[in-house]
Formats: C-alpha cells, sequence, structure tokens
C-alpha cells in the first residue's frame, strides 16, 4: 500500500470516492434547478407586469370612454310649465340606543 493511504483498503477508498462524486453531482444538479427556478421567478414577475399594465390600460380605457359618453348625452329638457325634481335625501338610520340617550337628557 502506498504511504497516503495509511492503512484503508482500496474499498473504502472506492467508498469515498463514490460519496464524493456524488456529493459533487448533487451540487451541480442543485446549481441548475436553482437557476432554472430563478429563471421561472422571473418570467412569472415579467408576464404579471404586463398583465398589470394592459388591465390599467383598459381601466383607463373605460373610465375615459365613460367621461366621453356622459358628456356626450344630451340633458333632460322639461316640458313647460314642469317643475324640476328635487333631490331626496337619504335616510340615516339612527341606532335605537342613541335615540333613547338623547331622550333621557
Amino acid at each position: 500500500m502506498a504511504s497516503n493511504n495509511k492503512g484503508k483498503s482500496v474499498a473504502d477508498m472506492e467508498r469515498a470516492q463514490a460519496a464524493f462524486n456524488k456529493k459533487e453531482v448533487a451540487q451541480r444538479e442543485g446549481a441548475v434547478a436553482m437557476a432554472e427556478y430563478q429563471a421561472g421567478l422571473k418570467a412569472e414577475r415579467a408576464k404579471t407586469e404586463k398583465l398589470r399594465a394592459m388591465r390599467l390600460a383598459k381601466e383607463a380605457h373605460e373610465a375615459n370612454a365613460a367621461a366621453i359618453k356622459a358628456a356626450a348625452e344630451p340633458k333632460k329638457k322639461l316640458k313647460p310649465g314642469a317643475k324640476p325634481e328635487k333631490k331626496k335625501k337619504a335616510k340615516v338610520a339612527v341606532d335605537k340606543n342613541i335615540r333613547i340617550a338623547a331622550r333621557r337628557k
């Protein structure tokens, strides 16, 4: 046996080499998998950004179209002698306990 083996058998050396090779392969595969994962994340972010821009453009277009349509609609004309409708006030619901407390004062 060689002096650098220091009592290790050939089988031990082969096992150690196989374990080392196995770890190297796992590291390479891990690096490739991480690169694929990062590329997938980047593609997903780009797609999300594109879809968001498209949604915002669509919403702006719809808001603009609604404003143009509202401006283009003719106002209702009243018949001669008719009174304009008064806007109704919204009823506000008052809590029963608040009304009771107000009566006590």
